[in-house]
């Protein structure tokens, strides 16, 4: 497997190596009935922390994914000006930024650190120090391949419930979370489309010394290739080059060649790069439309009726009582109390609820 690190050159000599990027949140896709499933064992699996206000704090890394982001997009729409091929992840990236960088601003205005502190905590696991709800949401994006379906997300913090009750705090946060989950993914998924550009960049430039274009004669390979011998090849530099040097005047074999030899010493071969890079460029297609889409219908949502459908206190509430009669505000000044009442008491939500 080609080890997914890019590579550029800033001389002809000088190779170097840009850092390891993160993998997107992308996990095995779960039908509905699977998805309750994993809901049940992760509320299982998860547990929370004692001192919540000592969390690890959201803040800066959605500050920092917004920066990655506009860095893209602007990197993006520089290649358009140019003229240069784009890949359809990277037009739907720069066709919907504004939707980007609206969830921007609404999770920096929805998510005010007083709220934050108070939500459980994760005591384990790679989201070790944030928030439970975060996790929730985390695991909703992977298994789902970032689309975002109501009555499957019901259906999620429903199962989860039945082993693990959510605060009121934490089915509120649902939404934030869902869209700091989406724009982390978003983030992962940019980089690799700009740095993937950047390797399909560096390979035209390799190609076009060994082709003798852009007005000079044609290099040996040898000598072309020497500031590749200690390195790995990534899939989208190797993929271009063979694309580019296939089919043409027998002086470029021997590049041909060395391509071949490279990559069996990575364990695999140009035929098996190619089919990987067209189908990984297809996921990455359907993962960012699909981030797109959701954002887009994340704020169009009604998310008081889903709060009321999965809240196991307004199921209380609505038992024997007459909690329908009042409007949704004076039914949420009852929830608010129930959340002081029970900050202040040993008895957590439900407990005050029934009382």
């Amino acid at each position: 497997m080609l080890i997914p690190q890019i590579l550029v050159r800033k001389k002809h000599s000088e190779a170097i190596a840009l850092p390891q990027l993160e993998e997107p949140i992308r996990a095995e896709l779960f039908s509905s009935e699977r998805l309750e499933q994993h809901g049940e064992s992760l509320a299982a699996a998860q547990r929370v922390t004692t001192t919540p206000r000592k969390g690890r704090p959201l803040l800066p890394r959605v500050l920092d994914n917004g920066r990655v982001l506009l860095k893209a997009y602007r990197a993006i729409a520089q290649a358009i000006r140019e003229e240069r091929a784009i890949t359809p992840a990277a037009e739907w990236l720069v066709d919907n930024y504004h939707i980007v960088d609206e969830q921007l601003r609404e999770i920096h205005d929805d998510l005010p650190s007083g709220y934050y502190r108070e939500l459980p905590k994760l005591a384990e696991s790679h989201l070790q120090g944030y928030p439970r709800v975060f996790g929730l949401a985390w695991a909703f994006v992977a298994h789902t391949d970032s689309r975002f379906d109501p009555e499957m997300l019901r259906r999620f913090v429903r199962a989860y419930q039945r082993v693990q009750p959510l605060t009121i705090g934490e089915l509120w946060a649902i939404a934030i979370t869902l869209r700091v989950v989406l724009v982390e993914n978003l983030r992962r998924l940019a980089e690799r489309i700009v740095h993937d550009r950047a390797a399909r960049q560096e390979a035209d430039a390799v190609a076009d010394r060994l082709l003798g274009l852009g007005g000079s004669s044609i290099e040996p390979a040898a000598t072309v290739l020497r500031p590749f011998e200690r390195v790995s090849l990534t899939t989208a530099f190797a993929v271009q080059l063979v694309q580019r040097l296939r089919d043409q005047d027998p002086v470029v074999t021997p590049a041909l060649r060395w391509i071949e030899e490279k990559l069996a010493a990575q364990g695999t071969t140009s035929d098996a790069i190619v089919r990987v890079e067209h189908q990984r460029q297809a996921a990455m297609n359907v993962t960012v439309r699909n981030v797109i889409t959701s954002m887009r219908l994340i704020s169009a949502f009604d998310w008081a009726e889903f709060f009321e459908s999965v809240s196991l206190v307004d199921a209380i509430l609505w038992t024997d009582t007459n909690f329908a009669g009042p409007d949704f505000v004076t039914r949420d000044r009852y929830r608010d109390a129930i959340e002081e009442l029970s900050r202040r008491s040993p008895h957590d939500e439900r407990e005050v609820a029934r009382r």
